[in-house]
């Protein structure tokens, strides 16, 4: 039976320790997602507490980890999403993310319905991929991709 959460607090403090076997193991997110079967994307948001896993991927990351059954249990459950909380992000990081979309929001909105028409792109039937690639002017650059199915506004 599939089970929801409907606070994040359970899910973060999984997360917390999750990132903490993760740290004492010195393991990657890509092993985790290898162990999992999953791409490396999916299981990164799933044990950072966005998503749920399939049975036979959370109980095998849960072993690799070497967290309970509980865990693995709780790993499965849907999730309440999103990871900023209200307001400006503080990390630099994610904040990077939020000054891009501040930035090219309106030019993505605009492109998108352009070429697409009036809707949306799904973050529910969506993929997600990053790799780094060498900057031929010295260093490296992310490559991000986030590939979601259109869903036209349909009029009632």
């Amino acid at each position: 039976m599939v089970h929801a959460q409907f606070d994040q607090t359970a899910r973060q403090q999984l997360a917390l320790r999750i990132v903490d076997a993760k740290t004492r193991q010195d393991l990657t997110w890509q092993e985790l997602a290898d162990t999992a079967g999953l791409s490396i994307a999916f299981v990164t948001a799933a044990l950072l507490g966005q998503h749920p896993l399939p049975a036979d991927s959370a109980k095998a990351v849960a072993e690799r980890l070497g967290l309970d059954e509980d865990a693995a249990l709780l790993l499965q459950t849907i999730p309440l999403r999103g990871s900023i909380p209200g307001g400006i992000p503080t990390d630099p990081t994610v904040y990077r993310f939020y000054e891009m979309l501040q930035v090219y929001g309106t030019t993505l909105k605009a492109l998108v319905h352009e070429q697409l028409g009036d809707g949306i792109i799904s973050a529910i039937n969506f993929k997600l991929d990053f790799k780094t690639v060498e900057d031929p002017d010295g260093g490296h650059r992310a490559v991000i991709t986030l590939d979601g199915k259109y869903l036209p506004t349909k009029p009632f």
